[in-house]
């Protein structure tokens, strides 16, 4: 692991070879970032079958998971949700999901002092969730 690296203790362990963040001069880069628990396959929110197909979920736990982890990992390198400039939010299902999420993130960020977003619907996401982040932080 190079220097510029970043893995939190304490959030969820990424689903494939990659780091939870990379710094790059004043930034840091996080690679995207679920609601999962850390070791467990447990997602908040989300009640799946035996062959792990989605029944229900609640986008409002998910997303509360997500800024959580979000937050998790930024403590890793000494930073906080208020130093997020940037955030990529990822949606499987927007015309359903999209007025609860919003109501949960503005439980976190304001249109004054939070970082600038775009949310964008996807098909599916690597593991059987509705939503992550894709985040970059200015370094103090």
């Amino acid at each position: 692991m190079s220097d510029n690296t970043v893995n939190s203790e304490k959030a969820p362990e990424p689903v494939g070879a990659y780091p939870h963040a990379r710094r790059v001069g004043d930034f840091l880069f996080l690679s995207g970032v679920g609601p999962r628990k850390k070791n467990s396959k447990e997602i908040p929110g989300v009640k799946l079958d035996e062959d792990r197909n989605i029944l229900s979920y609640d986008i409002k736990v998910q997303t509360h998971a997500v800024i959580e982890n979000v937050r998790l990992v930024l403590e890793a390198s000494g930073l906080g949700l208020e130093d997020l400039i940037d955030t990529q939010v990822f949606l499987t299902n927007m015309k359903n999901d999209f007025k609860d999420f919003n109501k949960v993130y503005a439980e976190y960020f304001s249109v004054e002092s939070g970082p600038c977003r775009t949310t964008v619907e996807v098909g599916s996401l690597p593991t059987p969730i509705a939503v992550e982040f894709k985040c970059i932080a200015k370094i103090k």
